[in-house]
């Protein structure tokens, strides 16, 4: 291989490390974000007094916090491994976002269900 191709070949290499360190960055921020909001969303349900609904949404909100931790440490060791592993940790960040959003999903419905239950005007 000439100096010209390897060059190359190093170059191809550090975008593409630096693209999947930021996807893996991106989706650490998302899954934190979805934490965040199942967190208010547990609380939300914890002010309504339904004890069951706040449980079933802090246990969303635990696990979105899980899956955010995932996505950091995936992000984090992007940078010492070689591409294959790269692109699996950025893979597994996404998908601990989808996670985190699912997580965030069931913890707005278990308060939706907490706010049904104190809803006495039919509204």
């Amino acid at each position: 291989m000439t100096i010209k191709y390897a060059l190359l070949a190093v170059a191809l290499g550090l975008g593409l490390t630096a693209c999947n360190r930021d996807q893996a960055a991106d989706s650490a921020n998302d899954a934190q974000a979805s934490a965040a909001e199942a967190q208010q969303a547990a609380d939300n349900a914890a002010a309504t007094g339904d004890a069951a609904a706040a449980d079933t949404a802090q246990a969303a909100a635990d696990a979105a916090a899980a899956s955010a931790d995932a996505a950091a440490t995936a992000a984090g060791n992007v940078a010492g491994s070689d591409a294959s592993s790269r692109g699996d940790m950025a893979d597994a960040a996404e998908n601990a976002a989808d996670a985190a959003k699912q997580a965030q999903d069931a913890a707005e419905e278990a308060n939706a269900s907490a706010d049904g239950k104190n809803n006495t005007d039919g509204k």
